[in-house]
């Protein structure tokens, strides 16, 4: 009798303490997941368009959808290889000035109008980035894209403290 209640109390007791730690967890471990950093130049707002240019939340940076705009919003000619020059060269930018640099990135997702256009495009992406730190990466064609562009880019990159 002494050692089945001896065993309920030691049962109890094991309970208890796991469901103290358990919120101490939860108040701990996941406090600072709870925000969401919205990341809009002016340029981006004045325009009018329907997204932010990044989010950060838990330290990961979401780039949002990128193509190979010029400064004043026209989509660059000349192709696959420009547009995807270009459209690097945005990433970057805006990387940069949230404080990150393209060895950062560590996923890309490319959307392409053509399918054909890969290799070329893939050419040229090779050069953005560490041959040692080559993203993950995904690419595949759709049926259009804004501005008619040939390539669109979204990426994913460690935000440094």
């Amino acid at each position: 009798m002494k050692v089945k209640y001896l065993f309920i109390v030691f049962l109890f007791n094991s309970c208890q303490s796991l469901k103290f730690v358990n919120n101490e967890v939860k108040n701990s471990k996941f406090k600072n997941q709870e925000t969401i950093e919205f990341v809009n130049s002016q340029e981006n707002i004045d325009r009018g368009y329907p997204f932010s240019e990044a989010t950060i939340v838990n330290g990961i940076i979401y780039l949002s959808g990128e193509i190979g705009t010029l400064p004043n919003g026209s989509l660059v000619a000349g192709g696959i290889i420009q547009e995807t020059r270009q459209t690097l060269n945005n990433i970057k930018k805006k990387l940069e000035k949230i404080g990150g640099t393209m060895d950062d990135i560590f996923k890309c997702t490319c959307m392409l109008s053509d399918i054909n256009d890969w290799p070329l495009m893939s050419q040229e992406y090779k050069k953005f980035f560490n041959p040692n730190k080559l993203p993950a990466r995904s690419a595949f064609a759709g049926s259009g894209l804004a501005l008619g562009a040939k390539l669109e880019i979204e990426c994913m990159a460690i935000k440094r403290d």
